[in-house]
């Protein structure tokens, strides 16, 4: 009877532990799920910006997007069909060789060039008297210096603010959260890929920029029609612009193909654009301007911002 008994209990705690783990197996124990096929595909790249998409940066400026990309840069010298003015015979051998350059990244250009209204904003904010906006070098020029920033004809707010130093302009693109273009991106940005003598086209048309017979400054975009490719308006005329780059006259000889950042030093900046009053050949988007240092400034001369 002992032994009966202790059997019929053993099978009961049996039965009661098989209880107890199904019911722990159907309650409790986490259940693994196979992912659908939308849970483990590689998420979809976003789509790179149209060319031209626009924006207002935090400074309330326009500007477009220009895509990465590759385009021939510099002068192929059978294209040149006009002989260029005496002073600027030198600038043209500085264009060559023509050679490929590729941009890995987008970048924000202005679409227009800055505006005295623009650059107002600048000025009115302290920009002058806060060395964080400052290169050294800018710094010390700018410590040196007394009534800055200089007056200058054509101060109409939505006329190019001109008769700023390289070192000014700099100091204004790092206020406005940017910096000056590289020689490479100002150029891609007014010849594209199809790599345009003239931001419009192959063939100058004086109604596309301020440039032929003008006597001085116009509103900024006041020649629509001659846009680059992503809409970037006065690229060919108006005031010539400021860029990152070192002059170099022979640095096209290293055929630098990606990102090229221009020379690590030097003496004088490279601007470029045409400029009101001046001719055709220095309208072209491949001209480099060649002697100006940083220190310099007139009338001519405005810029351009990229932001990232």
């Amino acid at each position: 009877m002992l032994i009966r008994g202790l059997c019929a209990l053993v099978v009961l705690l049996i039965l009661a532990a098989c209880e107890n783990s199904a019911a722990v197996s159907s309650d409790e124990t986490p259940v693994t799920v196979a992912p659908t096929a939308e849970q483990t595909a590689t998420p979809a790249a976003t789509p790179t910006m149209a060319a031209g998409t626009t924006r207002i940066d935090a400074a309330g400026v326009a500007q477009v997007w220009v895509p990465a990309g590759c385009f021939l840069m510099g002068t192929d010298p059978a294209t040149v069909t006009e002989m260029p003015p005496a002073w600027a015979r030198g600038a043209l051998a500085s264009e060559q060789p023509q050679h490929e350059v590729c941009l890995s990244q987008g970048y924000w250009i202005d679409q227009y060039e800055v505006s005295n209204a623009d650059y107002q904003k600048f000025i009115d904010a302290g920009g002058y008297d806060q060395e964080q906006y400052w290169s050294a070098n800018g710094w010390r020029w700018r410590k040196s210096m007394r009534n800055i920033p200089v007056e200058c004809p054509d101060q109409q707010p939505n006329f190019p603010r001109v008769c700023i130093t390289w070192y000014e302009a700099e100091a204004y693109s790092h206020w406005r959260g940017g910096r000056l273009p590289t020689e490479a991106e100002w150029e891609y940005a007014a010849r594209g890929p199809e790599s345009r003598i003239y931001p419009w086209g192959d063939s100058f048309d004086p109604a596309k920029a301020n440039v032929l017979d003008s006597t001085g400054l116009v509103a900024v975009g006041s020649y629509p029609a001659g846009v680059s490719w992503v809409g970037a308006h006065d690229m060919a005329g108006n005031a010539m612009e400021w860029v990152q780059d070192w002059l170099d006259i022979g640095y096209y000889e290293d055929r630098v193909r990606n990102d090229p950042q221009g020379p690590a030093e030097g003496t004088r900046k490279v601007e470029k654009g045409g400029w009101w009053g001046s001719n055709t050949f220095v309208a072209r988007s491949a001209y480099r301007h060649f002697e100006d240092l940083p220190t310099y400034e007139d009338h001519h001369i405005g810029v351009r911002v990229v932001t990232p």
